[in-house]
């Protein structure tokens, strides 16, 4: 089960390079989870650093044994955990909430949470993964790089909430995700993602190769294309298009 044990740590550099060191020595097994009060490097997406003001945001890492699931279900593994995250934030931010292609969680057009999935193979056997889960919840002032692009729990609500209590709450949430995936309900999983997709049916400005164009936000598929109409292409991979909010 997800959260078990659930360390908290007063101050590391990131929690998903403290789960694989834990992973490396023998000293973590599924369903360990550690968060830091806070972080010094916090890992993002594509070499990105996931900045968070101490105390006041989730930074938490869970350790997920997948030796028993296909490695080509890797993108299904991380829409389970995008469902997770997306299920608790809308929970207490309720109406506006999405999931951003691939994972990250939206309310409205500002970034709430972002999650970076570590994986460990061994030849074609998948061994572990490590879902990273940052999340902004009692922070209010962000610095001048993000500005208006994020927002936390505190600013939507006006109320000010446990982030020890809330990780756990998360981590009881992926382990009902988490469950899904291991059962191979992936159709699912993947109507969840799609029904609570950012922008879809909608009119959105994307860049491709220096063109910037209208399009229609589809859908994304099991390997994690996402689908658009009006575009030069049908379909586009992860990192091929910039988002113009």
């Amino acid at each position: 089960m997800q959260g078990y044990p659930f360390t908290v740590l007063d101050k590391i550099d990131s929690t998903n390079s403290y789960a694989a060191e834990k992973i490396a020595g023998g000293k973590a097994k599924h369903g360990a989870a550690f968060m830091a009060l806070e972080q010094t490097a916090g890992k993002g997406q594509r070499g990105k650093i996931w900045s968070s003001e101490a105390g006041k945001n989730i930074a938490l890492s869970i350790v997920l044994d997948t030796t028993e699931m296909p490695v080509n279900t890797q993108f299904l593994l991380n829409i389970a955990i995008a469902l997770a995250t997306f299920d608790l934030f809308k929970k207490y931010a309720l109406d506006e909430t999405s999931i951003k292609w691939s994972n990250d969680i939206y309310w409205r057009n500002r970034k709430a949470a972002g999650i970076l999935i570590e994986n460990k193979l061994n030849g074609q056997r998948w061994k572990w993964a490590i879902a990273g889960i940052g999340m902004n919840v009692n922070q209010t002032i962000f610095n001048a790089s993000i500005g208006e692009k994020a927002v936390s729990l505190k600013q939507i609500t006006g109320k000010d909430f446990d982030c020890i209590a809330l990780a756990k709450e998360l981590c009881m949430l992926l382990d009902a995700r988490f469950n899904q995936y291991k059962a191979q309900q992936f159709q699912l999983l993947l109507q969840a993602y799609n029904e609570n997709l950012f922008k879809k049916n909608q009119s959105v400005q994307l860049k491709y190769q220096q063109q910037i164009f209208n399009c229609i936000i589809q859908n994304v598929d099991e390997q994690g294309n996402l689908w658009i109409s009006g575009a030069p292409k049908k379909f586009f991979t992860f990192g091929e298009i910039e988002w113009m909010l």
